[in-house]
């Protein structure tokens, strides 16, 4: 008990040792003797012939607390809380005294067999059992472990977590509780018992007593790992006595040998469980990143640990130069790293610098993305040359763009458009134009203009396009500026027209005339050319300039359409100068297009006045009605003007219609249009009225409030002044608002809200609720 051991002999004689631990050479405990007061505390249980009697024990007495029948008499017992295990004559059985709780384990015979029951935790006990096995049992007779096969023939237990301690004659054999197997044997003849009492394993012979003493949890944890038994580390770790050990103490001892079990599953091969262990033992990954020649940055002041955590030089020495293996580790690392990335930035020099020559070594599709992201911290002397000796030019240049690098970004990028440089990672000369066209410095673009436009002016002439807004009218990139270098190259000039003229949205008319003239011009070079579809195409885009602006010279233009016999085309040029009957004949009689005659006179009223509207519909029945038509051309007009007539009649001066058609036409022919024109007059008549009378209403109302207000009187005293400016009334003119408030009329800013209060007067309805 503590530093005192009691001895009993068979002489019935007990002799107390004062223990005095004196280490010597061979570490020999030496003890000294002296007498004490014997003080015992505890609840004993007495096994009687078939009866167990449990008593109370205190300094001074032995109270009995109660007496169990047993059906044999008892030949060992042990206690935890209100439950006893016995060993009988020929069973095992647990006792509840709290409860009367009996329960039969396992019977064994009689001859031969030692029964030995042993606490181990709460509501558990280890049995010696039949055919040499140790059985674990709770109090309620399962079994949460599997048994123990004993080596040799068992006298005696002990238990000193996490190690079952058996006594034989001849060993003391020593089990792990955790995989129920052996982990040592002690050669030890004569054996008699053994326990642990406070801690301390004490195992007797027939002549002498002897201190069983463990060799520290934190030295079998470095010997299994030597030993390359990772499992068995971690568990005894996980489960040793932590005594005079701080929680944060033992966090710090317990992640290094996770870590220094990581690089064993490591050094055999076993990837995935040492990154688990990596990140669970939180492993310094420039511990990690060291073994992998050349990733460590030279600007890097890491030192490996000491005492080191492993005996790894580099994986080229430690795979022997597996190509196989090194391929396996350097995925390994590029998972690492960047699930490491994502939860933390410590040490991200050496961290991104590995990454990057990682993804450039296994040629990995993320190396761009990772490059341009704007929070990358690597080494980036070391990178370049890196990505270079790897072939990895377009990363390369991203690298230096990153570093503000950007005429080396620049030349290499141009190396690889010009083929000096293979990369089919590169995005081609699309993505080297945005980049230009991204650079504040317009030196570069001037720098590399006739480079790109020699190789494709359309893609090329975004140098100008894709910038900012805000730099066209720059020093350096005015329109005419740009536009005097781009004439070489007449493609690039239409690019870079349309885009002042159409995105921009520029408001010079030189700029809307020449791109509608350089429309003009490829189109009468497609046509040619017979190219049909590029014509079509082009139309397609003169006109929807000539309809959107209205800036470019339209005599000019008009005149060369004429010539061309564009007629669509002269025919938006009339109608932007207000002469609708050039531009609807040429629609009607030229083109034929009689839909198109329609929807002009729908687009160009839109937004005018009725008056405005009735005038261009009859010009186009003019147009279809000419009388100076032959008579062939009358007949085939007639079904369009009767078409346009039933479909659009509210558009219509239905007198005025009745003055321009033939007349031989018979009302049937113009009945449908008649009917809509009565329905369209009907309907204006109508809401007419509805609106006379709401006009009615609201005067009336109006009328009301006003009566209201001017039969009350106001007084006007000499006395009364203004309230804003303090002033009197001197003329007789003030405003009122209809808080009473007064002012001069000068000084009343706002109609509805008082200047003395704030209050908002919004209507005079507003004050009358329910009138």
């Amino acid at each position: 008990c503590g530093k005192e051991l009691y001895v009993g002999t068979n002489d019935s004689s007990l002799i107390l040792y004062a223990l005095e631990e004196k280490k010597e050479g061979i570490g020999k405990v030496v003890y000294k003797s002296r007498k004490v007061r014997h003080k015992f505390l505890d609840l004993i249980c007495v096994a009687r012939k078939r009866q167990l009697q449990v008593y109370n024990v205190t300094e001074e007495k032995l109270i009995h607390i109660k007496d169990i029948g047993v059906p044999e008499p008892a030949i060992g017992v042990a206690v935890d809380g209100s439950y006893i295990c016995a060993a009988l004559l020929t069973q095992y059985t647990v006792y509840n005294f709290d409860t009367n709780f009996t329960q039969q384990l396992f019977t064994y015979g009689r001859e031969n067999f030692l029964p030995i029951i042993r606490r181990i935790t709460k509501e558990e006990f280890l049995l010696s059992a039949p055919e040499g096995l140790g059985m674990f049992v709770n109090a309620e007779g399962m079994s949460n472990r599997p048994p123990i096969q004993w080596s040799y023939p068992l006298r005696a237990l002990a238990y000193s977590h996490p190690y079952i301690l058996g006594l034989s004659d001849d060993v003391i054999m020593v089990y792990s509780i955790l995989d129920q197997q052996q982990k040592q044997a002690l050669p030890f003849i004569g054996g008699r018992s053994i326990g642990n009492f406070d801690g301390r394993i004490y195992v007797t012979s027939g002549m002498a007593v002897y201190s069983l003493t463990p060799v520290p949890w934190e030295k079998q944890v470095e010997v299994l790992l030597a030993d390359s038994r990772v499992e068995e580390a971690l568990e005894l770790a996980q489960n040793a006595n932590r005594v005079g050990m701080t929680k944060e103490q033992f966090q710090k001892l317990y992640h290094k040998i996770q870590q220094q079990a990581a690089f064993i599953h490591f050094s055999n091969g076993e990837f995935d469980k040492a990154q688990e262990l990596f990140v669970s033992g939180s492993v310094d990954p420039r511990e990690v990143i060291s073994i992998f020649p050349g990733l460590m940055p030279p600007s890097s002041t890491f030192v490996r640990s000491i005492p080191p955590l492993h005996g790894i030089a580099d994986v080229i020495q430690l795979f022997h130069g597996d190509e196989g293996k090194l391929s396996e580790a350097k995925q390994f690392l590029h998972h690492f790293l960047e699930d490491l990335r994502e939860k933390s930035h410590q040490h991200a020099l050496e961290v991104d610098t590995a990454l990057l020559k990682v993804y450039a070594e296994i040629n990995a599709p993320e190396l761009e993305a990772f490059i341009a992201a704007s929070e990358i911290t690597c080494d980036v002397r070391d990178c370049c040359d890196w990505l270079e000796k790897s072939k990895c030019y377009h990363a390369l240049a991203l690298l230096h763009r990153h570093a503000c690098d950007h005429d080396k970004a620049l030349k290499v990028w141009a190396k690889i458009i010009s083929g000096e440089y293979k990369d089919d990672r590169f995005h081609g000369l699309e993505f080297f134009v945005e980049c230009l066209a991204n650079l504040k410095e317009p030196e570069f673009l001037w720098r590399y203009a006739d480079f790109v436009l020699s190789r494709d002016q359309e893609v090329g002439v975004g140098i100008f396009t894709l910038r900012s807004a805000q730099e066209v009218n720059s020093d350096a990139l005015k329109p005419d500026t740009v536009l005097n270098y781009l004439h070489q190259y007449p493609k690039a000039v239409v690019k870079y027209l349309e885009h002042l003229v159409i995105k921009q949205e520029i408001q010079a008319e030189k700029f809307h005339t020449h791109l509608a003239i350089l429309y003009l011009e490829d189109i009468l070079k497609k046509r040619k050319e017979g190219n049909q579809e590029a014509v079509m195409e082009l139309r397609t885009k003169l006109r929807y300039l000539l309809q959107v602006s209205s800036l470019y010279r339209v005599q000019l233009l008009l005149g060369k359409m004429n010539e061309a016999d564009l007629h669509q085309e002269a025919a938006i040029l009339y109608g932007k100068i207000e002469e609708h009957e050039k531009a609807l004949d040429i629609l009607v009689h030229n083109l034929k297009d009689f839909k198109a005659a329609e929807m002009y006179c729908i687009n160009t009223t839109e937004g005018k006045g009725l008056k405005y509207k009735h005038n261009l519909f009859h010009t186009l029945l003019a147009v279809y009605l000419d009388p100076k038509l032959e008579a062939s051309k009358r007949e085939e007009y007639l079904s369009p003007a009767l078409e346009l007539l039933n479909a659009r009649a509210g558009d219509f001066d239905a007198a005025k219609v009745l003055e321009m058609i033939p007349p031989n036409w018979s009302v049937s022919v113009v009945e449908v249009f008649l009917r809509g024109a009565l329905r369209t007059s009907l309907h204006k008549y109508r809401m007419t009225k509805v609106e006379s009378a709401l006009a009615r209403g609201e005067n009336l109302q109006n009328r009301f409030a006003l009566y209201h207000l001017q039969r009350l009187s106001i007084s006007l005293h000499e006395s009364n002044y203004c309230c804003i400016c303090k002033k009197p009334f001197l003329d007789g003119s003030f405003a009122r608002y209809p808080n009473n408030v007064l002012t001069h009329v000068s000084c009343a800013r706002h109609s509805s809200i008082c200047p003395l209060t704030g209050k908002n007067f919004k209507s005079l309805a507003s004050l009358y609720p329910g009138r």
